[in-house]
């Protein structure tokens, strides 16, 4: 029993430890591929930036609330014509002048007033919420920008090391030639030494590819190595240039001109001064009667023109500033959404040039070297030379493929959904 109990143990330690080694590579073959959209979805929601901007918003809704109040009262209390001399010095109940009050102060600014400081808040946390749809802009076209990037270094090794492969099988029948009489040696140097620049490369594309696996995972805050999905289709839906005004920094230039519209309209009414009222109840001596006082302070606004209508006037000039900046601004986005389109348009029918005409003829040219080689019509350089001509022209699509996706993005994340992200 003893010994069956310990095959047992055994048996079960190692049942567990089968178990402990297959665990890890279920979720490994579960992994879905990382897409172009999802990895943008996490970057948002997890960017710390966008929590600033939505509690700048909040601050500002609160102290909206909090402006359009009344002033708290002010309460006075006060000891009044006390005597410090004579017979009476020091008495609070002797002498008639002396009084001991209390009195409740209220500034009573208009209701206008008070509902333009409201909206000055207001219209801040707007211009908060407006910030937050840039940096969302921003933000998805960034982390599409790097998804691409990521795209391309991997699509570049994948061609380098099919390169290589080739190189090396190149090499082995030139050294085999060599061995047998039938080549020479030059042809087996220069393939090795093709070979060698293809490796040479090799590295510094993995270390490009590396930098672009940890750019992206420091948006997504996956693992760097997580699998890409294919490329989505460049296709863009609604893209025009007629509602140019709600892009993301256009509609925060148009908010930022509200925040400056607003503080127009209160300087407006700080033109009206705050009046104050003031209540007070005076007590003396059991001997004297006790008195009510009843007042009323009104700022003098004696030099208006130089004061309260010179920032009146400062304020008006900041809205006219913030619409020119605006309008001109807004000239410049519509010609550069206009070059974008124009560029990406380019860009597919480049694309398709090369895949239709170019890579045949790039393809052919090898095929022929190879068949001239074979032949002894031809030495090995030709075929080395159409090589890198078709690994040039790979690499020149995928330049290309990157740069026309690149521009689909930044054209695809124009318009962001403003509640995107947003915390309820």
């Amino acid at each position: 029993m003893e010994h069956l109990s310990f095959f047992l143990a055994r048996g079960a330690l190692a049942f567990a430890g089968v178990l402990a080694a297959i665990t890890p590579i279920v979720p490994a073959l579960a992994v879905e591929p990382l897409s172009l959209s999802a990895a943008v979805s996490a970057a948002v929601a997890r960017s710390r930036s966008l929590d600033a901007s939505s509690a700048a918003a909040q601050g500002a809704r609160e102290m909206a609330v909090a402006a359009a109040q009344r002033p708290d009262p002010v309460l006075r209390l006060s000891l009044d014509n006390l005597p410090v001399d004579g017979a009476d010095r020091f008495s609070t109940t002797r002498d008639f002048m002396t009084m001991r009050s209390i009195g409740l102060m209220q500034t009573l600014p208009g209701a206008d007033k008070r509902r333009a400081r409201g909206e000055r808040f207001e219209r801040e946390a707007d211009a908060a919420m407006s910030e937050r749809a840039v940096r969302v802009a921003a933000l998805q076209t960034e982390v599409a920008q790097a998804w691409l990037d990521r795209r391309l270094q991997e699509q570049r090794l994948q061609l380098l090391r099919a390169q290589i492969e080739e190189a090396r099988v190149l090499v082995q029948t030139t050294d085999a030639a060599v061995r047998s009489g039938r080549g020479v040696s030059a042809d087996a140097l220069a393939a090795r030494e093709a070979q060698a620049q293809l490796e040479q490369g090799l590295i510094g594309a993995q270390a490009d590819l590396n930098n672009a696996r940890l750019t992206l995972a420091r948006f997504t805050g996956g693992p760097p190595d997580h699998p890409l999905a294919g490329l989505p289709p460049m296709q863009l839906a609604q893209v025009t240039t007629d509602n140019a005004s709600q892009l993301p920094d256009l509609a925060a230039l148009q908010a930022r001109e509200a925040v400056a519209r607003a503080e127009a309209e209160l300087a407006r009414q700080e033109l009206k001064p705050d009046w104050s009222a003031e209540f007070m109840f005076s007590q003396r001596g059991s001997q004297f009667s006790n008195m009510v006082s009843i007042g009323v302070s009104v700022p003098l606004q004696w030099d208006r023109s130089q004061r309260q209508q010179r920032e009146l006037a400062a304020r008006l000039a900041r809205v006219n500033e913030l619409e020119a900046e605006r309008e001109e601004q807004m000239r410049e986005r519509v010609l550069q959404v206009q070059r974008w389109q124009q560029d990406w348009r380019a860009g597919l029918d480049r694309l398709a040039l090369l895949d239709a005409r170019r890579q045949p003829l790039a393809t052919q040219r090898v095929d022929a070297a190879l068949a001239a080689y074979r032949g002894g019509r031809e030495g090995l350089g030709p075929v080395l030379q159409a090589r890198r001509d078709a690994l040039n022209l790979a690499l020149e699509r995928l330049v290309l493929e990157r740069e026309t996706a690149g521009l689909w993005a930044r054209l695809e994340y124009l318009w962001v959904d403003t509640t995107v992200g947003v915390k309820p």
